[in-house]
């Protein structure tokens, strides 16, 4: 049985971030050599490419996901949509994250006080779920590869 290694869509060359466009990573497909690949946006679905920035705002004390023009508060969405993606694809081996992401980022996203005002660099949403749900796999970013 393969390998599994969940990796943001956007780093496997998938146009798929808020600007439509990607991030591709050179060399990720040889360093995943092996294992069976599995693209993981949790964006895109549900609110499309392009789309409206996100950022993660402290707000009294907790994380949420909110739009960067038009201030909606869209956590429960996004929450919904990593969960679901956590229940089809329960078990992986390696998960490679993309860095700064408010969805992604691995101690990297910046995270905003109300004001929009960078206060602390921390995880995305689907980070901290997937680092509560995959407490066996190597969670990293693509900063972390050695190509």
């Amino acid at each position: 049985m393969k390998k599994k290694a969940i990796v943001s869509a956007c780093l496997l060359g998938e146009y798929c971030r808020y600007d439509g466009k990607t991030k591709k990573c050179e060399g990720i497909e040889k360093h995943l050599q092996g294992y069976e690949v599995i693209p993981f946006c949790p964006e895109a679905p549900i609110f499309g490419t392009p789309r409206e920035r996100i950022n993660v705002v402290m707000i009294k004390g907790e994380k949420h996901i909110v739009t960067d023009q038009s201030g909606v508060d869209v956590t429960k969405r996004l929450q919904g949509e990593i969960e679901r993606f956590i229940a089809k694809h329960p078990k992986a081996d390696r998960i490679i994250l993309k860095s700064k992401s408010p969805s992604c980022g691995l101690g990297t996203t910046p995270i905003l006080n109300e004001n929009r005002e960078i206060i602390a660099s921390g995880n995305g949403l689907a980070a901290d779920l997937f680092l509560e749900h995959y407490t066996n796999s190597r969670i990293s970013d693509e900063k972390s590869l050695s190509h």
